[in-house]
């Protein structure tokens, strides 16, 4: 016959085993939770590694170069590549196999190429936007105020092409002015049309004010009301195929994060 005391010492017993049984079933879960890629804590930088291979618009150019040396000081092993171009272009080298891991288009139309070939990882977001403007020689020695001023015969004027998103905007502009330009030639991307100026091969250009602010004292930069109808959106996304998935999910959190935000309204692009 057990006594009172050897009950009570039982019952202390099996009350102190259910209490560790507890504590560990809970720093089990604790430990399962913060491993979990749900838990939303971004990876520690030793435990990325590999390449990243992004596609983007060449108005781009300035902003991700940034973006990349942050992210490679910030998680060591991993190294990002650029091939900067004409969206339409590095669309069309996506869609034909080109080994990428991260788009980021100039419009909506242009990323619509990739997602429509099945080549999307998950849907694209908008990042940021873009707004023309007009790029002149220094000092502005055409006396350039207005979209109506390129029209002017004795004017060389340079557009991007019109496949290519800086050259729809610029359609898009004209023809809610009812204007009707003839350039001197069409560029494929919108760092070929501002060279152009550049090296005083054109009297002005319409390009992005972001490439505006990026060329610095080269050009100089003249807005016109019409940009405001002609706005871009600029949608990033991840490719199927990266054999570095986490690394490029990484490298997109930065794109969209404040960081990145604040990098990207530094050149001149608007919030998405």
């Amino acid at each position: 016959m057990k006594t009172p005391t050897a009950r009570r010492n039982r019952r202390a017993l099996r009350t102190a085993g259910a209490g560790a049984a507890a504590l560990l079933a809970l720093s089990a879960c604790s430990s399962s939770d913060s491993d979990s890629p749900s838990s939303g804590s971004a990876p520690a930088s030793g435990e990325l590694s590999g390449t990243v291979t992004v596609f983007a618009a060449a108005s781009l150019q300035e902003s991700f170069t940034t973006l990349g040396k942050q992210f490679e000081k910030a998680h060591p092993g991993t190294k990002v590549t650029f091939s900067f171009g004409g969206s339409d272009s590095l669309a069309a080298s996506i869609t034909g196999g080109a080994p990428a891991d991260v788009f980021a288009s100039a419009s909506p139309k242009t990323m619509k190429i990739v997602t429509d070939a099945g080549d999307a990882s998950g849907t694209p977001v908008t990042f940021a936007r873009n707004q023309l403007e007009i790029a002149t020689l220094p000092g502005n020695p055409d006396k350039i105020g207005s979209l109506k001023d390129l029209t002017d015969k004795d004017l060389k004027v340079v557009l991007c092409a019109q496949e290519v998103p800086c050259g729809a905007a610029a359609q898009k502009a004209l023809a809610a002015s009812r204007l009707k330009l003839t350039p001197v030639s069409y560029e494929q991307d919108v760092k070929a049309a501002l060279t152009k100026v550049e090296l005083k091969e054109a009297d002005a250009a319409v390009v992005y004010r972001t490439d505006v602010h990026a060329a610095g004292d080269k050009v100089e930069g003249v807005e016109f009301p019409e940009s405001a109808d002609a706005v871009n959106d600029y949608p990033v996304t991840l490719l199927k195929g990266t054999r570095h998935t986490a690394a490029a999910k990484a490298f997109l959190a930065l794109v969209r994060s404040a960081e990145g935000r604040k990098v990207l309204t530094g050149a001149g692009f608007l919030k998405p």
